[in-house]
């Protein structure tokens, strides 16, 4: 019976046109522990959820992840990938762009102890960003949409989205795990922090790194 409601949740979800609308913080979806996937939608469900998943994120400026609870949904399932034109300033500062990727069912094991520090926003908590400390290497296992169970290792940027997105899953914020006196706007970061780096906004805004 739960399998059939959930289901049908999804249907009704996948019916209207256009992209998913985007959960905001305050809604109890973003702060209940998803249910593991098990099979609760049949294939076809379970592709077009992820397919407008995809379009959602691919739609919605700077976006590199959503998670199902942010489409009301709440599945342990969450899809990533970077835009174009982050993907290439990463490649210029030495990183892997994320190719589009889908996490059902992920976990996350840190790779050593190094953490790093970064502004980071969510599509739940528009127009905020705060600075958080994450693992800088972790070790991801996950399933994608056609059940194949994976294990792999990402660092940097990539390791954050994994990161961020699992908390989405757990029922986790990023503002639970932020500096709150890094807090800013959007437009502050672009603006000021992000030329001047996390380092200068520790010191003029008044926290710690690590």
């Amino acid at each position: 019976m739960e399998h059939n409601k959930l289901a049908d949740k999804v249907a009704r979800l996948l019916d209207a046109p256009g992209i998913l609308g985007i959960v905001s913080a305050g809604d109890p979806v973003l702060r209940q522990k998803t249910k593991p996937y098990e099979g609760q939608l049949d294939d076809d469900l379970l592709h077009r959820l992820v397919a407008r998943m995809r379009e959602t994120m691919e739609k919605t400026d700077s976006a590199v992840g959503l998670a199902a609870p942010q489409v009301g949904i709440p599945l342990r399932l969450a899809v990533m990938a970077t835009p174009e034109q982050l993907s290439e300033r990463l490649t210029k500062s030495g990183q892997q762009p994320v190719p589009f990727t889908v996490l059902i069912n992920p976990s996350y094991k840190a790779v050593g102890r190094r953490r790093v520090a970064a502004y980071e926003g969510c599509l739940s908590v528009p127009p905020w960003q705060a600075v958080v400390a994450r693992a800088d290497r972790v070790t991801l296992t996950r399933e994608d949409e056609h059940g194949r169970r994976t294990k792999e290792e990402h660092a940097g940027f990539a390791a954050r989205i994994v990161q961020h997105e699992s908390d989405h899953l757990d029922g986790t914020l990023y503002l639970d795990r932020a500096e709150l006196r890094s807090l800013s706007t959007q437009e502050q970061v672009v603006k000021r922090w992000g030329p001047a780096g996390v380092a200068a906004a520790a010191e003029e805004l008044g926290f710690a790194l690590p």
